[in-house]
């Protein structure tokens, strides 16, 4: 069995290596030692993200000949070309170290006077009381955080040792309240006016409220495509749901290299800072960003043996609440609440098993069902990576459809224990769909698909008997607005386009998602 998903893992990065962006095929060469192949990937002409971003993988190409020389002033070219500064201090930092080294460089870095708070601060584990900051540093460095009207700062310390990132905690805040924040770093104020440091906490729980929670996967590194970002953040969500392939990094066994590369250079996107600096963010992962596409892993713990490294790398880039089952039952599934909407979002890859005939494993599953029978909210979401409506990716057992007895199990659980108010999100599919399906024993269930965040990659609009509406023309996102404080509790659904063009909307009633009498 072993040597079977081994052959899997291997076939499957095989196909899907040629999804990506000439830069990171090129970088996922330099870390196998590749350097003539890395090359040849940069000569190519065609799926070039920008000319930065080439000129930054040509430096580290010329760094790995030890032509530092070149290399320096491949990154003045990189600069010049917009690439973000910062992107020199951070990751790769093993393979930058000869290049910072330079007198040249340290001169040119004094000039910039860059701050040495790389990434960050990303706003996140946010509830009716509490807020945490999620920062990544130039080597390690104190960070505090003042919330304004709140005594005192909180701080941390980042190290060497937990890649200098740093979490910052904060606690004894009112429910349903802005609070603007400030930055500290090694006791400086840190300044960027391009960005609004504030975030609104979440509602009591059980309590009415209006709000917004936009969602969203499948967001390749396209530079062109990544004002997507601010765009969101107009819309001032609460929070932000990431519903997988986040980034794209398909190379597990080595995600110390390609995995950071992937990462790092979202969060040194001025767009993406935007966003996650007032929103609470929530990410789970899928197939490109834990394994390789369609990747089915087996529901043993410590095999194939890059699981953990891969979830410690995730959460390491995220600023999640508590996530799976601890230690012995690791994953990335959450739960959150705000207000009467619960949140639950599932861990679609790290159990997947296809002779056991489960996608989320026994201890998941079993977590599932008692975070929706405890669940008091009006709302529960259940967020998957991965499509549930039938016949969405046909001739594919990638979604739902390769798992039919747990996906059949689920709604009969919702069905039995009469859960109501349910709506699921999805990602995964390059496209946004709303779909319906029809359950004779129990209320009809809407799915909404929110899967080209800023891929290049399209998929086409599949029509099935539930298919309501669906889009592929260009890049979007959806949103979610709760009015819980209504007489009668709605959802509106919307979907935007790539220049927040509204394409779509529809609302649903709470009356809508319950069982007859």
């Amino acid at each position: 069995m072993r040597i079977i998903l081994s052959f899997l893992f291997v076939l499957s990065g095989y196909f899907c290596f040629g999804q990506h962006d000439r830069e990171r095929n090129a970088f996922r060469h330099l870390a196998e030692g590749k350097v003539e192949k890395a090359y040849f990937e940069l000569k190519n002409g065609k799926k070039h993200t920008d000319p930065a971003e080439k000129a930054f993988i040509s430096t580290l190409c010329l760094l790995n000949e030890e032509k530092v020389e070149q290399a320096l002033m491949m990154a003045r070219k990189a600069v010049k070309e917009g690439l973000p500064f910062e992107r020199f201090l951070g990751e790769p930092r093993e393979w930058l170290k000869p290049l910072r080294e330079m007198k040249e460089f340290s001169r040119w870095e004094i000039s910039l006077n860059p701050s040495a708070l790389l990434h960050g601060p990303m706003v996140g584990q946010v509830t009716d009381l509490t807020a945490s900051f999620w920062f990544r540093t130039d080597g390690p460095c104190e960070i505090e955080v003042e919330i304004t009207g709140h005594s005192g700062r909180e701080k941390i310390t980042t190290s060497k040792e937990e890649g200098f990132v740093g979490v910052v905690h904060v606690d004894g805040l009112l429910p349903n309240t802005y609070f603007a924040y400030r930055v500290f770093v090694n006791g400086e104020e840190y300044l960027d006016n391009s960005r609004e440091f504030g975030f609104r906490t979440f509602p009591e729980p059980h309590e009415g409220a209006r709000f917004t929670i936009a969602f969203g996967g499948c967001s390749g590194f396209v530079p062109e495509y990544e004002k997507i970002w601010e765009l969101i953040a107009d819309h001032d969500p609460r929070a932000m749901l990431m519903l997988g392939d986040n980034v794209y990094i398909d190379d597990p066994e080595d995600v110390k290299w390609t995995g950071d590369y992937c990462y790092s250079r979202r969060h040194s996107r001025p767009e993406w800072k935007k966003l996650v600096a007032k929103t609470s963010m929530h990410a789970i992962y899928d197939d490109h960003d834990f394994g390789m596409d369609d990747c089915i892993p087996g529901s043993e713990i410590n095999f194939p043996k890059w699981k953990k490294p891969v979830l410690a790398n995730f959460n390491k880039n995220w600023n999640n609440p508590p996530v799976g089952g601890g230690i012995e039952n690791p994953g990335c599934w959450q739960t959150f609440t705000l207000g009467q909407v619960q949140i639950i979002m599932l861990d679609c890859r790290y159990y997947r098993d296809r002779k056991k005939k489960s996608m989320l494993g026994p201890v998941q599953k079993k977590w599932l069902f008692k975070t929706l029978n405890e669940s008091e909210a009006t709302f529960k979401i259940i967020a998957s990576s991965v499509p549930f409506s039938a016949g969405i990716k046909p001739g594919s057992k990638d979604p739902w459809d390769g798992y039919p007895e747990e996906r059949e199990e689920i709604f009969r659980f919702i069905e039995k224990e009469k859960i109501e108010g349910v709506v699921l999100l999805a990602a995964d599919r390059h496209r946004i769909d709303l779909r319906k399906t029809k359950r004779p024993e129990g209320y009809d269930l809407f799915e909404f698909v929110s899967g080209r965040l800023t891929n290049r990659h399209v998929h086409s609009v599949i029509k099935t008997d539930g298919l309501i509406w669906g889009y592929n023309e260009t890049c979007g996102y959806c949103l979610l607005h709760f009015d819980t404080k209504a007489k009668k509790p709605q959802v509106k659904l919307e979907a935007y386009d790539n220049k927040g063009k509204l394409l779509f909307a529809q609302k649903i009633s709470a009356q809508d998602l319950r069982f007859e009498n």
